[in-house]
């Protein structure tokens, strides 16, 4: 079968579509999925380019979405037929994070094969029942950005109605944590540099948008736009370069979910600032298992669809991450097959 793979460092032009063995039929406890989309994040853009070191011809993509074609013996809960979607981590099913989920060692993409291949056999839990009615690519947006949102707002929130909601950005996980906070209530503020995007984001709900091009200490344009009070919860996919300005804008007991390092991986923090606030700055990276199902039972539920900026075919992921690299979307980028 057909896998898009990385061959080694070099950046995008390493990229290649390999011919490998087709993994057969399920063993026990295992599924057989005919897969049909990917979705593209950060973390998928650092091994493809070679700034994560992997082995050579992993193949890549965390997110994958599909069919399910056959199930092992003593698998529960998915039959030949089930539309279902990948975990990020297959190996953390609920609870608390361990030693085992600090690093990406066993994450699809990186340290171990993904789903940029035709067909995957792989354990029942590392996958879920993707949302009813969704397509394929929809459906692989839920993996990464979407449950990372869910994680960010809900279960670490605990987000609630009439809290006020910074969204960083208009990248996958913002616009999906904007979707989020609206069905449940919330008031949002979206910052991104570009005007066209900020009305895009409007359209979608957002109540508040600041163009931080112009708005150079957007932090205490939050706190204004909030009466003085500040955001409750801060979607912070920046890293150092906002995070100053973040602690500006979250309320006094707020708490900022570090998600993301886009402007680099170390810089200075105002500690003082945030002991002040006496904020709750909490990293992390996607989610459980159980928290997947619950994102969906949520989707179901609300009716959300995500948004997706445009769908590239198979023979185009590299292209794909180069408009990826442009920063020219909004929302979401897919793959399809």
């Amino acid at each position: 079968m057909k896998a898009f793979v990385v061959q080694g460092p070099g950046g995008l032009d390493q990229l290649a579509v390999r011919d490998i063995p087709d993994p057969g039929e399920p063993g026990p406890g295992m599924i057989r999925v005919a897969i049909h989309a990917t979705s593209l994040n950060f973390h998928d853009l650092l091994v493809a380019s070679g700034q994560i070191p992997t082995e050579k011809d992993r193949v890549l993509m965390s997110d994958g979405a599909g069919i399910v074609e056959s199930v092992g013996e003593g698998v529960t809960g998915f039959a030949p037929g089930d539309r279902v979607v990948s975990g990020f981590f297959p190996h953390w099913p609920d609870g608390a994070p361990g030693n085992s989920v600090s690093n990406f060692a066993g994450t699809p993409g990186d340290g171990m094969d993904g789903f940029a291949v035709s067909h995957a056999v792989r354990p029942a839990g590392a996958f879920t029942l993707a949302p009813e009615g969704w397509s394929h690519a929809e459906a692989a947006t839920i993996t990464t950005a979407g449950l990372t949102a869910w994680r960010a707002l809900v279960a670490d929130g605990p987000l609630k109605a009439g809290d006020t909601v910074l969204a960083l950005g208009t990248g996958g996980v913002s616009i999906c944590a904007l979707q989020i906070a609206k069905a449940m209530g919330a008031a949002v503020i979206v910052t991104s540099s570009s005007d066209d995007k900020l009305e895009q984001a409007r359209a979608l709900g957002a109540d508040h948008t600041i163009n931080y091009r112009r708005e150079e200490h957007w932090g205490r344009k939050v706190r204004e736009l909030t009466g003085g009070r500040g955001a409750d919860h801060i979607v912070e996919v920046g890293g150092p370069g906002t995070l100053a300005q973040s602690i500006d804008a979250v309320r006094a007991g707020g708490h900022i979910a570090l998600i993301g390092v886009l402007t680099g991986r170390a810089g200075e923090v105002p500690t003082a600032l945030l002991m002040a606030k006496q904020a709750r700055l909490q990293g992390l990276i996607v989610g459980t298992r159980r928290q997947q199902q619950d994102y969906v039972a949520a989707l179901n539920e609300t009716g959300i669809r995500p948004v997706i900026d445009r769908t590239f075919a198979f023979q185009e992921l590299a292209e794909a991450f180069r408009y990826q690299q442009s920063a020219a979307h909004f929302g979401k980028i897919c793959v399809e097959w």
